[in-house]
């Protein structure tokens, strides 16, 4: 990660300049593109401000702390920044999984009836499933509007069906061995 860093109201000090770049660099992790950092760090009187911007692989994530400190004020504004980087990288993944799967789990041409020995209609429906974790699934229903999901669970390798109970949390039903 491409870090410049501005000092205002302080001296320059090697120290610090390490210690922003050590806690950047953990964030390339988290990025999938080269992204470029922005640090100013400010002394007002007894205020030291710390002030980050990330830009890069389409986001632009902005955090300011104040404390008394400058490395307090740093490492909080890295943790508003990793919180911020979190959320934005979970809303794409959404993003990218209901427009991959938008149309795919259900198709109308594999959807057919059939009559039990009771003579109740029984609708049939065909569905793909991809694998994932539970965690990816909980995502995955809470952007379609339906009461459960049929998924290969990425860890077993087995189907699992997630869905909501009716106290309000989600269950899992999972096959045993």
């Amino acid at each position: 990660m491409q870090t410049s860093l501005t000092f205002k109201n302080i001296d320059p000090s090697e120290h610090l300049k390490s210690y922003a770049r050590e806690k950047l660099d953990r964030f390339d992790k988290f990025l999938d593109n080269p992204a470029e950092a922005n640090v100013v760090l400010t002394v007002e009187k007894f205020r030291h401000i710390a002030e980050i911007n990330i830009t890069g692989d389409r986001l632009n994530i902005n955090g300011k702390e104040e404390t008394n400190d400058m490395y307090s004020a740093i490492d909080m504004a890295m943790d508003k920044i990793e919180i911020q980087i979190k959320k934005t990288k979970q809303k794409t993944r959404a993003r990218k999984g209901r427009f991959k799967n938008s149309g795919k789990n259900i198709h109308p041409e594999n959807v057919s009836f059939a009559e039990d020995e009771a003579g109740q209609h029984v609708r049939i429906k065909n569905i793909e499933y991809k694998p994932m974790d539970i965690e990816e699934a909980i995502l995955q229903m809470g952007l379609v509007d339906n009461n459960f999901m049929v998924f290969r669970n990425s860890k077993t390798d087995q189907i699992n069906v997630l869905y909501h109970r009716n106290d309000g949390h989600m269950g899992l039903i999972q096959p045993s061995n």
